[in-house]
């Protein structure tokens, strides 16, 4: 399964608006995507799980994708969180 570690850009993390930004373009993927923080990984298209990870600026992530297209959707998803949403 292709994965991509990522350093979150956003000045206060990953709250409602950026979360919901990425859960959302993870949802459009259409196939399944894993978001991991240290040994806890979930659903990326679910909004309550991506918040209960406490993701913060600066914190180290790793993207899965299991599907076709994965290096695209790789790409979106880390555009997403290497952008500061809160500037």
């Amino acid at each position: 399964m292709p994965e991509r570690t990522v350093v979150v850009a956003s000045a206060h993390g990953l709250h409602a608006r950026p979360a919901a930004l990425f859960t959302q373009a993870a949802s459009k993927a259409g196939v399944p995507v894993t978001i991991t923080k240290g040994d806890r990984g979930v659903n990326a298209a679910s909004i309550l799980g991506v918040i209960s990870l406490g993701i913060d600026h600066g914190d180290e992530v790793v993207i899965s994708v299991d599907g076709e297209g994965a290096d695209s959707v790789l790409d979106e998803l880390t555009e997403l969180l290497t952008t500061d949403h809160d500037a």
